[in-house]
């Protein structure tokens, strides 16, 4: 299983927002420099979090984003479904332009599809607030650019 690029920049940008101390902002300029990720791309990215409701956007002047809610409500599995456009780990996932010919008797689906279930089910044991355990350390890296 692979992430997107939008699922890894979403992540890490509710990494950096959660990283910061008392709610403080945070600019897309500031985070794209930090992880030396297009500015264009954060600014889709944030849009869409603050849509899911995990960054909440302040406008104008000395404006900037934040988290919406505490780090330990904000579920990491729920994040990458949300981020994520499909899980079709191989063709037989998607029923409408599924054309394998083996489908009906192919056991390495159901496989796949457990895989799936278990890679899930360790996202959703982790919150926000567990990527943030090393917060200092974080901080130390991304507020220093």
């Amino acid at each position: 299983m692979r992430l997107t690029m939008y699922t890894d920049f979403s992540l890490r940008v509710l990494m950096y927002v959660g990283a910061k101390e008392n709610s403080q902002l945070s600019t897309i300029q500031e985070i794209s420099t930090a992880y030396g990720i297009s500015k264009n791309h954060l600014m889709k990215v944030t849009y869409e979090l603050g849509k899911h409701g995990y960054i909440e956007t302040i406008r104008g002047r000395g404006g900037g984003i934040r988290l919406a809610s505490i780090p330990s409500e904000i579920n990491i599995g729920t994040v990458v479904r949300k981020t994520e456009d499909d899980f079709y780990l191989v063709e037989c996932f998607n029923c409408a332009s599924n054309r394998c010919v083996i489908t009906p008797v192919c056991k390495l689906r159901n496989v796949l599809r457990e895989a799936l279930e278990a890679y899930f089910s360790v996202l959703d044991t982790y919150t926000l607030e567990d990527l943030l355990v090393n917060k200092e350390q974080l901080g130390a890296i991304l507020f220093m650019k």
